[in-house]
């Protein structure tokens, strides 16, 4: 897969002032070079055709920065759309001077020619910033449009791995492999729970000590969990993560019941706990949009991300309490190591059983499907509060920026599915953009 590459590309004309013009030109290139190591830029504003030509004819972009660094007609921006089908962020630069004299740059007399004919060739898909290089505003939406090019980029290069089916009643979380390729650019494989099982009965013992050892480390209270479970757990997880290495699988929607429970004798719970903070984003209930829902809000945070169901609303204190039977990454247990326990209804463990840790800055996030099959975007900020554990299980309180009773009515009654995904950080304005290059709806609450 080639490198992602983000292209800078100020168009002009040559009658406005060019010395004001050179100084937001060099500016614009500090400014992206403080943000991605893999921008690439002209050696001089690009104020003729040719000069246009030639730059583009020396780079393979991801996301194009289109700049009025002054005036340009429709003819520059169109020269760029023909030859690259890849997102575009426009930028208008702030008049620099406003004295009754010269007008300098005329950006945006520009940008509405751009935005004219981007109208026509990407039905107005697009990203747009106003304003100088050094407001804050503008240096924030320009990151954020880069970090959501970076991870639609790399979508388009990962594996993922639906081990199982969804249980009966299940059926939202299923993915056809032509939808995850087409919509997202994924690669979706799929092979049957008792593949791994099997794999992981045929291991010797001796095998996994490395495994049970790691385990300990990030956890704590196993002692109490019964040897050959914890045995077992290593097992399956030794052949969760032979799999996975071999395939270069980076999502993972698994089943879980009850073939684990019944088949195995040990849960699933702990392994994919383990998978999430070894960077394989990992889902229970074959959740396969679920998965990679986290996988989107792990590669913009670069933190693990909470995989769970909305159980408990407390309006007194605006709280959701979203809550799973056992698991979640170990990382993001709000004491130093995370404890282990049993599964609340099948009485077996190892499963994760801790309450999550608290951060000032959250997103609730779900890519799902409306009635007519359309993909849509579930963005939802708040804060993460310091509690422990809610239920048997993990659980992560979230506290909405919205009220959490309104935001639990509409998306009940807009048919969201059950599952969804809290990342540490605020992430709604990269997801939005994301969205947009992806042309799904956002819904946000």
């Amino acid at each position: 897969m080639k490198q992602f590459q983000v292209a800078y590309i100020p168009i002009g004309v040559p009658t406005f002032h060019l010395e004001s013009a050179q100084i937001e030109f060099d500016k614009s290139i500090s400014m992206i070079k403080g943000l991605t190591d893999n921008g690439v830029f002209p050696d001089e504003m690009l104020l003729s055709m040719d000069k246009l030509d030639n730059f583009l004819n020396s780079i393979e972009p991801n996301l194009v920065i289109v700049q009025n660094i002054t005036f340009a007609n429709s003819a520059y921006i169109t020269e760029v759309l023909k030859k690259f089908d890849c997102p575009v962020l426009l930028w208008t630069l702030r008049e620099p001077i406003i004295d009754g004299g010269r007008l300098r740059l005329n950006s945006l007399t520009g940008a509405y020619s751009a935005g004219n004919t981007l109208m026509h060739f990407r039905n107005a898909n697009f990203e747009y910033v106003f304003g100088s290089p050094d407001e804050e505003d503008v240096t924030s939406h320009i990151k954020a449009t880069i970090e959501a090019a970076r991870v639609k980029h790399v979508m388009r290069g990962i594996k993922v791995a639906a081990i199982g089916h969804t249980p009966q009643g299940f059926g939202f979380g299923r993915a056809l492999d032509i939808e995850m390729a087409q919509v997202f650019g994924a690669t979706l494989e799929s092979l049957e729970a008792r593949e791994l099982i099997e794999k992981a009965k045929a291991y010797e013992t001796d095998v996994t000590d490395e495994l049970l050892e790691q385990y300990g480390k990030v956890a704590c209270n196993h002692d109490v969990i019964d040897e050959k479970n914890m045995v077992d757990f290593a097992r399956l997880l030794k052949a969760y993560k032979d799999f996975v290495d071999a395939n270069n699988i980076k999502v993972i929607a698994s089943r879980c019941w009850p073939d684990f429970f019944v088949s195995y004798g040990t849960p699933v719970c702990g392994v994919l706990s383990l998978l999430n903070d070894w960077g394989v984003s990992a889902s229970c209930e074959a959740d396969t949009y679920g998965a990679l829902s986290m996988y989107i809000a792990s590669q913009f945070t670069h933190k693990a991300s909470f995989f769970g169901d909305p159980v408990s609303l407390d309006e007194e204190e605006n709280t959701i309490t979203y809550w799973h039977c056992g698991m979640a990454a170990c990382s993001l247990s709000r004491d130093e190591k995370a404890n282990t326990g049993v599964h609340p209804n099948r009485k077996i463990g190892p499963v994760m059983d801790f309450g999550c840790k608290a951060d000032e800055q959250a997103t609730v996030f779900r890519i799902g499907k409306d009635a007519d099959g359309k993909f849509r975007f579930f963005i939802m900020e708040g804060s993460i509060l310091d509690k422990p554990k809610q239920f048997q299980g993990t659980s992560i309180v979230v506290k909405p920026n919205g009220n959490c009773k309104d935001i639990i009515t509409k998306s009940v009654k807009s048919g969201f599915e059950p599952h969804f995904v809290v990342a540490y950080g605020h992430i709604a304005k990269e997801l939005e953009i994301l969205a947009n290059m992806l042309d799904l709806e956002v819904v946000k609450y």
